[in-house]
């Protein structure tokens, strides 16, 4: 099916590979030029917009990198969209593609960004026929949405120079960027508060303004707190593994060390739980829109009952109290998917059991003392591998749950995703600098 595709993937224009292998320069570059013009477009409102309008999705918007209110509404939710379809489908089986094959590969990337810019316009059209992104004047519609779409594309190949010129993943480079900003702005802003005149609106300065006229109030701390630890917990994380002795069997003596981390799907289980709920969200709109409430119903940008209230971002400790099971079922589903999401991710992105024990038995390893046979690897992979792939899916989103819960600077799902991430992009860039200054250490490492 995917196949008669092919004439439509030829259509739709590509960012070219490079020819050769990019220096480290280059990459600071590519990687440096693309953050800038991020920044530049959510600076770009949206031409029509009603000054009324409310961001319906806010607890989320860090973490799709958007910015509400400019081209840049939508963020990378069509591009995680896209990735969720996708995955379940080849997960089902739905779609038989092995993509350890460079031809189904390349199937599945083309059907990725076919969906993610079918999600750009559909999404676009939602948000705003359904009230969520509401034009100042009914001929101010299908401008809105062009102005939307335009913004989603631009993100879907940024992506894509990112991913191909730079460090990293543009989803992962703009999450970082919105995130950050967001945590500044919020720590840091000495601007004053639309609500309260003459009082800072950042956390830091109106504890200051607080605490000098007699009245502080320690509550502004705990979101700085929630921050610091989220921060700690997940560096420290990051750093625990299991490591799985090699030895080279074409060289006598050579021995190294398999390492699986044990946040071993990365944050990808959040990124694509956080894209699940919104979407459920944004279908809640649609169906109030049409007269069928059926997911719940919404009222100032805010789902107030069914589905999807129960399945909005909790932010504050207060909620245990008022509404304890909505905080019990948006977690049990929360961290259900965060697991499922997991598993999903590790089979699909080629670093299951199977896969791994394939590349490690290729490459010519073997662990010492055993049989080199690539069914005897993959036996000894299966003893680690699922476990600590279900319970990096359940602490990633029991730690994301739980910084949301004490309305961390930033989300605790946004804060969750920047630090892993930035930790990758550190090891990608300190490797990446390191064979830049030893070339041969390329081939070892077989780049």
């Amino acid at each position: 099916m995917l196949e008669k595709l092919q004439p439509i993937f030829s259509i739709i224009p590509q960012v070219r590979s490079p020819i050769q292998r990019l220096s480290f320069r280059d990459k600071i570059k590519w990687t440096g030029i693309i953050l800038i013009l991020y920044f530049a477009l959510t600076n770009i409102s949206l031409f029509g917009l009603s000054s009324a309008a409310v961001d319906q999705f806010g607890a989320l918007r860090a973490v799709m990198a958007g910015s509400f209110g400019s081209i840049l509404t939508l963020g990378i939710g069509p591009i995680v969209s896209a990735s969720i379809i996708l995955q379940l489908l080849v997960g089902g089986k739905i779609l038989n593609l092995d993509l350890s094959r460079h031809e189904d590969k390349a199937l599945f990337q083309g059907t990725q960004k076919l969906l993610a810019i079918i999600f750009t316009l559909f999404e676009a059209a939602v948000l705003v026929l359904a009230g969520a992104v509401p034009p100042s004047d009914p001929s101010f519609t299908a401008l809105l949405v062009a102005q939307i779409t335009l913004g989603g594309i631009a993100i879907i190949y940024m992506d894509e120079v990112v991913s191909k010129w730079g460090f990293g993943s543009g989803v992962g480079l703009f999450i970082v960027a919105g995130v950050s900003q967001q945590i500044l702005v919020s720590a840091f802003n000495f601007l004053p508060s639309a609500t309260s005149p003459g009082v800072p609106a950042g956390k830091i300065p109106q504890f200051i303004y607080l605490l000098t006229t007699g009245n502080p109030d320690f509550t502004l701390l705990i979101p700085i707190l929630a921050t610091i630890i989220v921060f700690l917990i997940v560096v420290y994380a990051e750093s625990m593994r299991i490591e799985i002795p090699l030895s080279y069997g074409g060289v006598k003596g050579a021995r190294g060390k398999y390492p699986l981390r044990f946040i071993y799907a990365s944050n990808m289980p959040v990124i694509l739980t956080s894209a699940l709920l919104l979407n459920v969200q944004l279908f809640a709109s649609v169906f109030q829109k049409i007269g069928f409430p059926i997911l719940g119903q919404v009222s100032n940008g805010q789902a107030i009952n069914g589905i999807a209230y129960y399945l909005t971002t909790p932010t504050s400790l207060s909620i245990l109290l008022t509404d304890p099971l909505k905080v019990l079922i948006y977690a049990i589903v929360f961290l259900g998917s965060c697991v499922i999401f997991a598993w999903l991710w590790v089979e699909l992105s080629g670093i299951g059991p199977k896969q791994v024990a394939k590349q490690l038995h290729q490459m010519g390893m073997q662990i010492p003392g055993q049989r080199s046979s690539r069914a005897h690897f993959e036996r000894i992979l299966k003893r680690y591998i699922p476990g600590i792939t279900v319970l990096g899916g359940l602490f990633v989103g029991l730690l994301a749950f739980g910084a949301d819960l004490t309305s961390a600077l930033g989300g605790g799902t946004g804060i969750l995703l920047t630090v892993g991430i930035v930790y990758r992009l550190y090891e990608e860039i300190a490797q990446e600098q390191l064979m830049d200054m030893h070339p041969m250490l390329r081939k070892f490492l077989g780049d």
